[in-house]
Formats: C-alpha cells, structure tokens, sequence
C-alpha cells in the first residue's frame, strides 16, 4: 500500500478510533448518554435508527474494502476531473464531524443555547455532505472493477448515506431541541 491509499488508510483507522473514542467518553463520563444520543427522535422510529446503523456501519465496511484493497489508485477515476485523492478528503470530511458529534451534543445540551443546536445540525450536515459525496464519487468512479466489490460498495455508501443524510441529519437534527 503506497501514497494515497497509505493515507486514506490512515484516516479510517484514526478516524475510527476517534469516533468510537467520543462514544467511549461520552458513555463513561454522562450516565444519561441515551437520552442525548435519541436526541428527541420519537420512540416510534428509534428501531429503524437501530435497524439503519447496523446498515449503515455494515455499508462503511464494504465501501471502504473496496476503496482500499479492489480500486487501483494509479488509474482510478472519479469523473473527467478527480483521482484517488478525492477519498482521503471525503473520510476527513464524514469522519471528522462524527467523533465531534457526541461530544458536541453533550455541549448543547448542558449550555442549553440556540447557537449550539445549530452547531450540532452543522456538524450532522457535514457528515451528510460527505456521505454524499462519496456516494457520487463511487457512482462515477472508473473503473468498476471488480464488479461485484464495486456493486456492493455502491450498495453500502447509499445504506451508509440513508443513515447520515435521512436519519441523523434530517430526522435527528429536528429532533434535537
């Protein structure tokens, strides 16, 4: 593994221990992490948001597996304008936001402002946009090869996308008082 792949890599795993990192901190250091982390989302639905993050964690493996050990990035393509580098950014971009959405969260609720509701919904939207983003690069990545890791990277970034874009920045975000 070289270059950007070698960095991309890289961002998973930090990236990674960083989001489960502000999960373990927020569980441990708020006894009412539950309450927070439902952030006001209808008991009706919660079992889709469990339904969709096993999905969603699930669709992240198999996009990444793919970016990671199936696609060349000597010849990968995104569109007429965009290599490889485009992935290392788009992980920054979702990975980023999501260890500091918990955290965050926990900020809002304790200052009890406007100003850090929105900052939450800000942070949430990021990772929609990035989750986006990677969702069209994977749709217009050249080449598609091998077909069957690349079908079911597309399968995944779009689970992984309902649960960003639909279900935490949508939903979540005007759950969220």
């Amino acid at each position: 593994m070289k270059g950007k792949k070698l960095l991309l890599l890289i961002i998973v795993l930090v990236g990674g221990i960083l989001v489960l990192g502000s999960y373990v901190w927020g569980f441990q250091s708020h006894p009412e992490a539950g309450d927070v982390l439902w952030g006001g989302v209808p008991e009706s639905i919660q079992p889709y948001y469990t339904l969709g993050m096993v999905a969603g964690a699930l669709g992240y493996f198999f996009y990444t597996y793919f970016l990671l050990f199936s696609l060349d990035e000597s010849t990968a393509r995104v569109g007429t304008r965009w290599g490889y580098g485009i992935f290392p950014w788009l992980y920054l971009i979702i990975l980023i936001p999501s260890a500091l959405w918990l955290p965050l969260s926990y900020l809002a609720t304790d200052q009890a402002g406007t100003f850090w509701v929105w900052l939450v919904r800000f942070d949430l939207l990021l990772v929609a946009l990035g989750s986006i983003g990677l969702l069209i690069a994977l749709l217009n990545v050249n080449p598609k090869v091998p077909r069957l890791a690349h079908q079911l990277a597309v399968a995944g970034i779009i689970l992984f996308s309902l649960q960003t874009v639909l279900l935490d920045a949508v939903i979540w975000g005007i759950s969220f008082k």
